[in-house]
């Protein structure tokens, strides 16, 4: 094997350092190549204009600072619809008509919201106690709902009254309004009065031998009198 020559053999200079000979082996042997970098920046004033920008026509144009639209920018738009295709308006009618036999127009009287101060006090006196004794039930029942019918009315007038700020008319229809309620009261005293008088003849008849309750249909029997021939 031939010798190693002495020139080719590494010798340390006195000014060459050890960090020096470590940085000499990790150099690479080929130069690195140098990687462009973007440039990124939001500002609108450094990216508008022409040539200074990403390809973005739109770069810059911002509504919060009204930079607005370029000088020879236009926007287009276009109809989708042609002029045939356009809805055309229904006319209006100049008048609804309704049912005039609604049942409705129950909760005012002839047909209005309110009438005026002379027909409002213009109303009879409550039923008493005694003129409703001798009626029957069905009389009773149709009078009972006449009331709750009035009174319905009586609430909507009052509602009305106070959206329209027509406080002087409130006292009549208050005093109508008093004198269902005592019409009221009275069939209530009337038909408790009759309940009244049911259990206590209900007593009476269970001590009474004529009368049978086990049976289902006339419970009373009439006792049948002989004439004495003389």
């Amino acid at each position: 094997m031939s010798a190693i020559p002495t020139f080719r053999i590494w010798r340390p200079s006195p000014a060459s350092k050890p960090a020096d000979a470590v940085r000499s082996l990790l150099t690479p042997a080929s130069p690195c190549s140098r990687v462009s970098v973007a440039q990124f920046s939001s500002s609108p004033i450094q990216w508008k204009g022409k040539g200074k920008g990403d390809n973005n026509p739109n770069r810059g144009i911002s509504p919060v600072r009204r930079t607005g639209l370029r000088p020879r920018q236009t926007l287009s738009v276009r109809n989708p619809r042609d002029k045939n295709e356009l809805p055309v308006p229904r006319k209006r009618s100049s008048q609804i008509q309704g049912d005039p036999n609604h049942g409705l127009y129950e909760f005012f009287r002839n047909k209005q919201l309110m009438v005026p101060p002379n027909q409002e006090a213009q109303h009879g006196r409550a039923w008493s106690v005694n003129e409703l004794r001798g009626r029957d039930w069905e009389t009773l029942q149709q009078l009972w709902w006449v009331c709750v019918k009035e009174r319905n009315r009586i609430a909507t007038e009052m509602l009305e009254m106070k959206r329209l700020n027509a406080d002087y008319q409130m006292p009549m229809v208050e005093g109508r309004d008093e004198v269902v309620q005592q019409t009221m009261k009275a069939i209530i005293d009337t038909l408790v009065e009759r309940n009244i008088a049911y259990k206590d003849a209900l007593k009476i008849a269970h001590q009474d031998p004529t009368v049978e309750f086990s049976r289902t249909g006339v419970r009373y029997q009439e006792q049948t009198y002989e004439a004495d021939v003389s």
